[in-house]
């Protein structure tokens, strides 16, 4: 894994997860979960890409699963939320209908400002995101997954 520049300070758990060329110790602490429990640990493998209109994008979501049925599961991993992430999130779902994200925050009951009584999870619901845990990925996501060397029950795939 490449070593991550993107930030130089912060905690040790943060530290740490630079070293191993993650963004966030959530990002680092989800792989190693992943890798925990017998999973391939494919991080910022994939590119979705957006349009805001007008102009294009891409998104590159944090972890990226093949579900039994051969679609692909997609993992976004979130300690802050901030506006913009919420209008990127936006902007990738509306261009991508169909897709199956789910995002893992840190605390899914903080509040998207101060002014605010919406919570991330409660933000992320109204995105059309229903799948949101605290943490770490839960069992039953997992469950949906492929292991390596199996394969899919009836190969799909979402393509952009």
């Amino acid at each position: 894994m490449k070593k991550n520049h993107w930030h130089t300070a912060g905690s040790k758990k943060r530290q740490a997860a630079y070293k191993y060329g993650y963004k966030s110790g959530l990002e680092l602490t989800v792989a190693e979960q992943i890798k925990s429990n017998d999973y391939d640990v494919n991080y910022e493998t994939e590119t979705i890409h957006y349009t805001v209109p007008e102009s294009k994008h891409k998104y590159t979501p944090d972890f990226v699963f093949t579900k039994k049925n051969g679609e692909l599961m997609y993992i976004e991993t979130k300690g802050r939320w901030t506006a913009t992430d919420r209008k990127k999130m936006k902007h990738v779902l509306q261009c991508n209908p169909g897709i199956d994200l789910r995002i893992v925050f840190q605390n899914p009951n903080q509040k998207i400002s101060k002014a605010s009584k919406t919570t991330y999870e409660a933000y992320a619901n109204k995105l059309g995101i229903s799948k949101v845990a605290k943490k770490e990925i839960p069992t039953d996501w997992m469950a949906e997954c492929l292991k390596p060397g199996e394969k899919p029950q009836d190969p799909k795939r979402f393509f952009v």
